[in-house]
This record gives C-alpha cells, sequence and structure tokens, in this order.
C-alpha cells in the first residue's frame, strides 16, 4: 500500500503519492481503494476541468471530505484554514497537482476552504472521490477574488 502523509502545513489535510504503471499502451493511474485509511465510504465521484489560467475557487464542504487527484494536466491547489479551534488556524498552503511529477491524492477534511487554478498549457482535469453525495446545502461558496481569504491568485501569461 502506499504511504499516507499527514500534512503539517494544514491540520488534517492529507498527501498520498499515487502509483502510475507503466503500460505500452498508456499508463494506469491509481487514485484510492476500500482498504486506504483515507476511505470512508462512497459519496461520489466528479470530474471536474479547468482551463489553464482560470481559477475555480472558493469552496468549503460542512460535512464532506474531498479525496482530489489530477490525472491530467497541472493545477495550482489552494487550502485556507479558518477553522477558530484549529492549531494551523490562518495558514494557507499550495499545492501543485499533476503528472508526471505531482501525480498525488490530497485529501481535504470539512470545514476547510480551497480552490484550484489551471497552471498546464493545456486543460486540467480533476477527479474527486467524496464520502457523501453532493448536497448544496452543505456546501459554501465564495468568489476566486473575496477579501475573507487572504489570497490573491496569480495571473498566468
Amino acid at each position: 500500500m502506499d504511504p499516507i502523509n499527514e500534512s503539517v502545513e494544514i491540520e488534517g489535510v492529507i498527501i498520498q503519492p499515487l502509483k502510475q504503471i507503466a503500460d505500452k499502451c498508456g499508463p494506469v493511474l491509481h487514485m484510492l481503494r476500500n482498504d486506504s485509511r483515507l476511505f470512508k465510504q462512497f459519496g461520489e465521484v466528479y470530474f471536474s476541468e479547468i482551463y489553464s489560467g482560470l481559477v475555480k475557487a472558493w469552496k468549503r464542504h460542512k460535512k464532506q471530505s474531498q479525496n482530489l487527484v489530477v490525472p491530467l494536466g497541472e493545477i495550482r491547489l489552494v487550502i485556507y484554514d479558518d477553522r477558530p479551534n484549529s492549531n494551523t488556524h490562518g495558514k494557507i498552503v499550495q499545492y501543485k497537482l499533476g503528472r508526471p511529477k505531482n501525480y498525488r491524492l490530497i485529501h481535504i477534511p470539512p470545514m476547510l476552504w480551497y480552490g484550484f487554478q489551471g497552471i498546464g498549457d493545456q486543460t486540467s482535469m480533476i477527479a474527486n472521490c467524496t464520502d457523501l453525495s453532493h448536497d448544496p446545502e452543505e456546501m459554501e461558496s465564495l468568489s476566486a477574488d473575496t477579501i475573507q481569504i487572504p489570497y490573491q491568485w496569480k495571473t498566468l501569461k
């Protein structure tokens, strides 16, 4: 089984390197298994595309955990912790996700704000395996340029 690393940057965020199995017809890319300690239960799997340079932000789930992987392209994932009782309250951390060098799963627990930006030279695809089905009442959103989150998205040229 692949190693799992607790993030020291934001409490509860977990990073798991993922296997890429070479095949002469195209690689096989692992994401999440039911025997991983990151797997609680199945909610849904969905894919989100992001065009290079564009931003999708900010989201926060009250109960749902996210398990994000980028099998195609590259993104900048930004996570902000505004949980008042967290040891990492007020921290913002950026992660680069994508292949081939940064193929890994990032587990985002509930109550953390997150957003992402396409940074490769192509459209990127994010796969998300959640532990709950989508419920619009359970999710909160803010605009990418909100002043509530102390982060400014970089403009790509």
